[in-house]
């Protein structure tokens, strides 16, 4: 099972999904383990009754169906689905209202999508996504992309509240993948992972979605700066060795007998 996590850390987000199925075919007593810790580009479908899209994952699925946040039923129609309790249902869709103004202000477009379900110790359970296409043809207001995508998967325990008091703990994780093309450079691909987690005890004085929205934002800025440091910084610094620009072929070295 090491090994499996191992190998999946490394593996291109864009082929997360062959490889796990390609390992879950391997180590069929280890599914259940593989699929909640694993985690794969979002997926997306329509909410017919409402016109709206909303967001696939395992925190939203039950059998092979899937809950709408819009309209809180199952796709395909599911009888006995689990659903969040009326006052959790209330707060999931104050969520869902202020998250889509959150995406839009710093994503420029998108789609996202807020799940929320009570746990076993007396707390509750909220996942937080955003997908964002990139490409041409996507949700990319800019469209500088062949193709790109943005996962971010954002999972926040709340304990039960003690004296006013909460313990929020907080795993994100955010899956990039983009490809260029054109004549100057070719093709070019560049994607990867990462994944943090924080926790916080904090006061509900101002509610809860007033504290998760809080740690969310601080938290994805943590991961956008990594991404922007290690991945595109030292991309940067591969790509100016081995093609230097032209305005620095320029500025050589004066020739020794010229001295």
């Amino acid at each position: 099972m090491e090994a499996a996590m191992g190998l999946m850390r490394r593996i291109p987000p864009k082929l997360t999904e062959t490889a796990l199925s390609a390992l879950l075919s391997l180590l069929p007593d280890h599914s259940s383990d593989l699929l909640s810790q694993v985690d794969q580009p979002l997926q997306v479908l329509c909410d017919v009754e409402c016109g709206k899209e909303f967001i696939l994952c395992e925190y939203n699925r039950d059998a092979d169906s899937y809950r709408s946040p819009w309209s809180n039923k199952y796709h395909p129609p599911l009888e006995d689905g689990l659903h969040p309790s009326a006052d959790l249902r209330k707060l999931e869709i104050e969520a869902n209202d202020v998250f889509a103004i959150y995406r839009d202000q710093y994503y420029e477009g998108g789609i996202s999508s807020v799940y929320m379900w009570e746990d076993e110790n007396e707390g509750f359970v909220g996942c937080f996504l955003i997908k964002k296409d990139g490409s041409k043809s996507g949700h990319g207001r800019r469209g500088n992309l062949q193709e790109g995508a943005w996962d971010a998967i954002h999972v926040i325990e709340v304990g039960p509240e003690e004296e006013g008091i909460a313990h929020y703990c907080l795993t994100s994780t955010v899956m990039l993948s983009m490809t260029t093309k054109d004549e100057s450079s070719g093709t070019f691909n560049l994607s990867g992972s990462i994944r943090r987690q924080m926790s916080m005890d904090l006061s509900v004085a101002e509610g809860h979605l007033c504290n998760m929205g809080r740690m969310i934002e601080e938290l994805e800025g943590k991961l956008r700066n990594s991404l922007d440091q290690v991945y595109f910084g030292k991309t940067k610094e591969m790509v100016c060795t081995l093609r230097p620009p032209s305005e620095l072929l320029q500025m050589r070295l004066p020739d020794s007998r010229d001295v």
